[in-house]
Protein backbone atom coordinates (compact mmCIF):
# COMPACT_ATOMS: atom_id res chain seq x y z
CA UNK A 1 0.00 0.00 0.00
CA UNK A 2 1.22 3.23 -1.30
CA UNK A 3 2.09 5.57 2.71
CA UNK A 4 -0.78 8.45 3.19
CA UNK A 5 1.25 10.76 4.50
CA UNK A 6 3.83 10.85 1.37
CA UNK A 7 0.78 11.03 -1.07
CA UNK A 8 -0.98 14.00 1.28
CA UNK A 9 2.05 15.82 0.71
CA UNK A 10 2.63 15.00 -3.03
CA UNK A 11 -1.04 15.95 -3.48
CA UNK A 12 0.17 18.92 -1.81
CA UNK A 13 2.69 20.03 -3.81
CA UNK A 14 0.62 19.58 -7.28
CA UNK A 15 -2.55 21.44 -6.06
CA UNK A 16 0.33 24.13 -5.24
CA UNK A 17 2.28 23.74 -8.57
CA UNK A 18 -1.01 23.52 -10.76
CA UNK A 19 -1.68 27.41 -9.26
CA UNK A 20 1.49 28.90 -10.10
CA UNK A 21 1.07 26.95 -13.66
CA UNK A 22 -2.05 28.74 -13.88
CA UNK A 23 -0.93 32.05 -12.81
CA UNK A 24 2.05 32.20 -15.22
CA UNK A 25 -0.38 31.23 -18.07
CA UNK A 26 -2.13 34.79 -17.42
CA UNK A 27 0.99 36.85 -18.04
CA UNK A 28 0.87 36.06 -21.55
CA UNK A 29 -2.52 35.47 -22.60
CA UNK A 30 -2.12 35.97 -26.73
CA UNK A 31 -4.99 37.86 -28.62
CA UNK A 32 -7.93 36.91 -29.61
CA UNK A 33 -9.28 34.26 -32.38
CA UNK A 34 -8.88 35.86 -36.24
CA UNK A 35 -11.64 38.22 -37.61
CA UNK A 36 -14.28 36.58 -38.76
CA UNK A 37 -14.71 33.36 -36.37
CA UNK A 38 -17.82 32.55 -35.48
CA UNK A 39 -18.25 33.15 -31.17
CA UNK A 40 -20.48 32.91 -28.63
CA UNK A 41 -20.05 35.17 -25.22
CA UNK A 42 -20.44 32.95 -22.52
CA UNK A 43 -23.25 34.15 -19.36
CA UNK A 44 -21.14 35.99 -16.89
CA UNK A 45 -22.72 33.00 -14.29
CA UNK A 46 -20.69 30.64 -16.43
CA UNK A 47 -17.71 32.09 -15.99
CA UNK A 48 -14.12 30.43 -16.76
CA UNK A 49 -15.27 27.52 -18.99
CA UNK A 50 -13.39 24.08 -18.70
CA UNK A 51 -14.47 21.78 -21.44
CA UNK A 52 -16.59 21.83 -24.49
CA UNK A 53 -18.37 18.93 -26.33
CA UNK A 54 -21.00 18.71 -29.36
CA UNK A 55 -23.25 16.06 -29.66
CA UNK A 56 -24.53 14.28 -33.26
CA UNK A 57 -26.93 17.60 -33.80
CA UNK A 58 -23.90 19.74 -32.99
CA UNK A 59 -25.35 20.85 -29.85
CA UNK A 60 -22.62 22.27 -27.70
CA UNK A 61 -21.90 21.77 -24.14
CA UNK A 62 -19.62 24.15 -21.91
CA UNK A 63 -18.69 23.57 -18.13
CA UNK A 64 -17.65 25.99 -15.64
CA UNK A 65 -14.88 25.93 -13.62
CA UNK A 66 -15.88 29.38 -11.26
CA UNK A 67 -19.74 28.58 -11.34
CA UNK A 68 -20.53 25.18 -11.92
CA UNK A 69 -23.16 23.97 -14.10
CA UNK A 70 -23.27 23.17 -18.19
CA UNK A 71 -24.62 25.58 -20.89
CA UNK A 72 -26.06 24.45 -23.46
CA UNK A 73 -25.99 26.43 -27.18
CA UNK A 74 -27.56 25.75 -30.04
CA UNK A 75 -26.13 24.26 -33.31
CA UNK A 76 -26.14 27.99 -34.73
CA UNK A 77 -24.36 29.39 -31.90
CA UNK A 78 -27.08 31.65 -30.94
CA UNK A 79 -28.79 29.72 -28.44
CA UNK A 80 -27.50 29.56 -24.73
CA UNK A 81 -29.60 27.73 -22.08
CA UNK A 82 -28.71 26.21 -18.71
CA UNK A 83 -28.61 22.60 -19.21
CA UNK A 84 -27.39 21.54 -15.82
CA UNK A 85 -27.94 24.34 -13.08
CA UNK A 86 -24.89 25.23 -10.38
CA UNK A 87 -25.31 22.81 -8.10
CA UNK A 88 -27.46 20.45 -8.88
CA UNK A 89 -27.42 17.02 -8.32
CA UNK A 90 -24.71 17.71 -6.04
CA UNK A 91 -22.56 19.41 -8.81
CA UNK A 92 -19.42 21.24 -8.34
CA UNK A 93 -17.06 23.29 -10.11
CA UNK A 94 -17.46 21.32 -13.24
CA UNK A 95 -14.40 19.87 -15.73
CA UNK A 96 -14.71 17.67 -18.36
CA UNK A 97 -17.73 17.16 -21.10
CA UNK A 98 -17.91 14.35 -23.32
CA UNK A 99 -21.37 13.60 -25.12
CA UNK A 100 -21.83 9.66 -25.69
CA UNK A 101 -24.03 9.42 -28.51
CA UNK A 102 -24.51 5.41 -28.44
CA UNK A 103 -26.46 6.01 -24.77
CA UNK A 104 -27.53 9.31 -25.05
CA UNK A 105 -25.93 10.95 -22.91
CA UNK A 106 -23.64 13.77 -22.00
CA UNK A 107 -20.90 12.96 -19.28
CA UNK A 108 -19.72 15.32 -16.43
CA UNK A 109 -17.38 15.97 -14.30
CA UNK A 110 -17.23 17.36 -10.90
CA UNK A 111 -15.13 18.50 -8.47
CA UNK A 112 -13.95 20.67 -5.70
CA UNK A 113 -11.53 22.59 -6.96
CA UNK A 114 -10.98 24.57 -3.84
CA UNK A 115 -7.40 24.03 -4.40
CA UNK A 116 -7.34 25.86 -7.69
CA UNK A 117 -8.74 28.89 -6.24
CA UNK A 118 -12.38 27.38 -7.14
CA UNK A 119 -14.40 27.19 -4.31
CA UNK A 120 -17.89 26.35 -6.65
CA UNK A 121 -21.76 26.40 -6.04
CA UNK A 122 -22.04 23.53 -2.96
CA UNK A 123 -19.52 22.02 -0.54
CA UNK A 124 -19.50 18.53 -2.11
CA UNK A 125 -16.36 16.87 -1.37
CA UNK A 126 -14.34 14.59 -3.77
CA UNK A 127 -14.65 13.86 -7.36
CA UNK A 128 -17.65 12.90 -9.47
CA UNK A 129 -18.47 11.35 -12.94
CA UNK A 130 -21.98 12.12 -13.82
CA UNK A 131 -24.09 11.38 -16.13
CA UNK A 132 -26.86 13.11 -17.64
CA UNK A 133 -29.83 12.38 -20.32
CA UNK A 134 -29.06 14.76 -23.23
CA UNK A 135 -32.94 14.75 -24.01
CA UNK A 136 -34.48 15.20 -20.42
CA UNK A 137 -31.60 16.35 -18.58
CA UNK A 138 -32.28 13.32 -16.01
CA UNK A 139 -29.33 11.92 -14.00
CA UNK A 140 -28.54 8.37 -14.89
CA UNK A 141 -25.35 7.67 -13.14
CA UNK A 142 -23.09 9.35 -10.28
CA UNK A 143 -19.69 7.78 -9.50
CA UNK A 144 -17.08 9.07 -7.25
CA UNK A 145 -13.49 8.61 -7.83
CA UNK A 146 -11.49 6.71 -5.72
CA UNK A 147 -8.64 8.50 -3.30
CA UNK A 148 -8.67 10.71 -0.55
CA UNK A 149 -6.96 13.38 -3.42
CA UNK A 150 -8.35 13.36 -6.68
CA UNK A 151 -10.02 15.55 -9.87
CA UNK A 152 -11.78 13.94 -12.36
CA UNK A 153 -10.49 16.16 -15.60
CA UNK A 154 -11.24 14.88 -18.96
CA UNK A 155 -12.99 11.88 -20.67
CA UNK A 156 -12.41 9.29 -23.51
CA UNK A 157 -14.80 6.47 -24.91
CA UNK A 158 -13.87 3.79 -26.27
CA UNK A 159 -15.94 1.11 -28.87
CA UNK A 160 -17.41 -0.98 -26.11
CA UNK A 161 -18.85 2.03 -24.37
CA UNK A 162 -16.30 2.15 -21.56
CA UNK A 163 -15.66 5.65 -19.87
CA UNK A 164 -11.63 6.88 -19.42
CA UNK A 165 -11.11 9.62 -16.91
CA UNK A 166 -7.67 11.45 -16.29
CA UNK A 167 -7.38 11.97 -12.45
CA UNK A 168 -4.83 14.95 -12.64
CA UNK A 169 -4.42 14.63 -8.68
CA UNK A 170 -2.68 11.36 -9.37
CA UNK A 171 -0.21 9.58 -12.05
CA UNK A 172 -3.79 7.10 -13.21
CA UNK A 173 -6.20 6.56 -15.75
CA UNK A 174 -9.44 5.55 -14.22
CA UNK A 175 -12.02 3.21 -16.21
CA UNK A 176 -15.99 3.07 -15.50
CA UNK A 177 -17.21 -0.24 -17.87
CA UNK A 178 -21.19 0.02 -19.11
CA UNK A 179 -22.15 -1.91 -16.29
CA UNK A 180 -20.08 -1.08 -13.38
CA UNK A 181 -20.91 0.95 -9.91
CA UNK A 182 -16.87 1.92 -9.48
CA UNK A 183 -14.14 2.71 -11.13
CA UNK A 184 -11.16 0.69 -12.00
CA UNK A 185 -7.69 1.75 -12.54
CA UNK A 186 -6.63 1.06 -16.06
CA UNK A 187 -3.03 2.53 -15.78
CA UNK A 188 -0.48 4.11 -13.06
CA UNK A 189 2.52 5.09 -13.85
CA UNK A 190 4.46 7.86 -12.05
CA UNK A 191 5.88 9.28 -15.32
CA UNK A 192 2.38 10.70 -15.64
CA UNK A 193 2.32 12.59 -12.32
CA UNK A 194 2.56 15.80 -13.69
CA UNK A 195 -1.09 16.90 -13.80
CA UNK A 196 -2.85 14.70 -16.68
CA UNK A 197 -5.27 16.58 -18.51
CA UNK A 198 -6.48 15.64 -22.22
CA UNK A 199 -7.12 12.02 -23.26
CA UNK A 200 -8.59 10.87 -26.58
CA UNK A 201 -8.57 7.29 -28.29
CA UNK A 202 -6.19 7.34 -31.71
CA UNK A 203 -6.83 5.79 -34.92
CA UNK A 204 -4.51 2.91 -33.77
CA UNK A 205 -6.72 2.01 -31.28
CA UNK A 206 -4.07 2.94 -28.29
CA UNK A 207 -4.83 6.17 -25.60
CA UNK A 208 -3.35 9.27 -25.82
CA UNK A 209 -2.83 11.70 -22.90
CA UNK A 210 -0.65 14.86 -22.29
CA UNK A 211 0.18 16.43 -18.83
CA UNK A 212 -0.85 20.23 -18.27
CA UNK A 213 2.11 21.00 -16.31
CA UNK A 214 4.80 18.72 -17.37
CA UNK A 215 3.98 19.87 -21.22
CA UNK A 216 4.11 16.21 -21.87
CA UNK A 217 2.22 13.61 -24.77
CA UNK A 218 1.62 10.05 -24.18
CA UNK A 219 0.60 6.76 -25.77
CA UNK A 220 -0.80 4.00 -23.61
CA UNK A 221 -1.06 0.76 -25.57
CA UNK A 222 -4.02 -1.27 -25.09
CA UNK A 223 -4.35 -4.51 -26.27
CA UNK A 224 -7.71 -6.51 -25.50
CA UNK A 225 -9.22 -3.85 -23.32
CA UNK A 226 -5.47 -4.40 -21.20
CA UNK A 227 -3.10 -1.04 -20.51
CA UNK A 228 0.50 -2.06 -22.27
CA UNK A 229 4.21 0.44 -22.68
CA UNK A 230 3.51 3.91 -21.97
CA UNK A 231 5.56 5.99 -24.00
CA UNK A 232 6.42 9.70 -24.13
CA UNK A 233 6.10 10.94 -27.93
CA UNK A 234 8.75 13.49 -28.86
CA UNK A 235 6.80 16.86 -30.00
CA UNK A 236 7.94 18.58 -32.88
CA UNK A 237 7.93 22.08 -30.46
CA UNK A 238 7.66 22.36 -26.49
CA UNK A 239 4.11 22.51 -25.30
CA UNK A 240 3.00 24.70 -22.63
CA UNK A 241 -0.19 23.81 -21.05
CA UNK A 242 -1.66 21.21 -22.60
CA UNK A 243 -5.65 20.42 -21.74
CA UNK A 244 -8.08 19.46 -24.31
CA UNK A 245 -7.31 16.33 -26.65
CA UNK A 246 -9.83 14.86 -29.53
CA UNK A 247 -9.64 12.69 -32.24
CA UNK A 248 -9.83 14.67 -35.64
CA UNK A 249 -8.87 12.99 -38.96
CA UNK A 250 -5.70 10.82 -38.81
CA UNK A 251 -4.59 12.31 -35.76
CA UNK A 252 -5.72 14.42 -32.96
CA UNK A 253 -6.65 18.68 -31.99
CA UNK A 254 -5.40 19.82 -29.01
CA UNK A 255 -5.42 23.14 -27.23
CA UNK A 256 -2.63 24.37 -25.00
CA UNK A 257 -3.29 27.43 -22.24
CA UNK A 258 -0.91 29.61 -23.78
CA UNK A 259 -2.79 29.97 -26.47
CA UNK A 260 -2.72 27.72 -29.79
CA UNK A 261 -4.68 25.33 -31.17
CA UNK A 262 -3.30 22.67 -33.14
CA UNK A 263 -3.42 19.68 -35.05
CA UNK A 264 -1.54 16.61 -33.90
CA UNK A 265 -0.10 13.61 -36.68
CA UNK A 266 1.66 10.85 -34.73
CA UNK A 267 4.30 9.11 -36.44
CA UNK A 268 6.15 5.91 -34.30
CA UNK A 269 7.23 8.09 -31.07
CA UNK A 270 6.97 11.18 -32.64
CA UNK A 271 4.38 13.78 -32.83
CA UNK A 272 3.78 16.68 -35.33
CA UNK A 273 2.76 19.56 -33.80
CA UNK A 274 1.29 21.86 -35.98
CA UNK A 275 -0.61 25.62 -35.38
CA UNK A 276 -3.72 26.00 -36.36
CA UNK A 277 -5.14 29.09 -34.87
CA UNK A 278 -4.42 31.57 -31.36
CA UNK A 279 -7.07 31.77 -28.49
CA UNK A 280 -7.08 33.42 -25.14
CA UNK A 281 -6.06 30.73 -23.19
CA UNK A 282 -8.26 28.10 -24.42
CA UNK A 283 -9.06 25.12 -22.06
CA UNK A 284 -11.20 23.06 -24.52
CA UNK A 285 -11.92 21.94 -28.23
CA UNK A 286 -14.66 19.59 -29.87
CA UNK A 287 -15.51 19.46 -33.54
CA UNK A 288 -19.49 20.34 -34.70
CA UNK A 289 -20.25 19.62 -38.34
CA UNK A 290 -17.42 21.74 -40.12
CA UNK A 291 -16.09 24.11 -37.03
CA UNK A 292 -13.78 23.41 -34.64
CA UNK A 293 -15.29 24.78 -31.22
CA UNK A 294 -12.73 26.20 -28.76
CA UNK A 295 -13.35 27.21 -24.97
CA UNK A 296 -11.20 30.10 -23.49
CA UNK A 297 -10.87 29.54 -20.32
CA UNK A 298 -8.48 31.95 -19.45
CA UNK A 299 -7.63 30.23 -16.17
CA UNK A 300 -4.52 32.00 -15.20
CA UNK A 301 -6.91 34.87 -14.57
CA UNK A 302 -8.42 32.88 -11.89
CA UNK A 303 -5.20 33.58 -9.50
CA UNK A 304 -5.43 37.48 -10.11
CA UNK A 305 -7.41 39.51 -7.59
CA UNK A 306 -10.58 41.83 -8.95
CA UNK A 307 -9.53 45.23 -9.71
CA UNK A 308 -11.98 47.92 -8.12
CA UNK A 309 -13.36 49.75 -11.14
CA UNK A 310 -12.22 47.23 -13.00
CA UNK A 311 -14.48 45.03 -15.66
CA UNK A 312 -13.80 41.58 -14.93
CA UNK A 313 -12.79 39.42 -18.30
CA UNK A 314 -15.38 37.93 -20.56
CA UNK A 315 -15.34 34.60 -21.92
CA UNK A 316 -16.08 32.77 -25.32
CA UNK A 317 -16.74 29.46 -27.05
CA UNK A 318 -14.79 30.68 -30.67
CA UNK A 319 -14.54 28.60 -33.96
CA UNK A 320 -12.71 28.07 -36.74
CA UNK A 321 -13.51 26.27 -40.44
CA UNK A 322 -12.59 22.55 -40.33
CA UNK A 323 -9.53 22.65 -42.64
Amino acid sequence: MRNPSRLARRSSRLHHAMWLSLAVASLSLPALAADGATSVRLPDTSRFPESVTADANGTLFVSSIADGGVLKVGADGAVVSQFLKPGDHGTRSTFGLLADPKRGVLWVASNDATPLGAKGPTSTEGAWVKAFDVATGAMKTSVRLPGAKALANDFALDGDGSLYVTNTFAPQILRLKPTATEFEVFVEDSVLSKGLDGIAFGADGNLYVNTFMGGELFRIEVKQGMAGKVTQLETSRPLKFPDGLRPFKDGFLMVEGSGALSRITVSHNSAKIELLQQFAGPTGVTVAGDRIWVSEGQLGLMSKPAEAGREGPSFHLRSVDVR
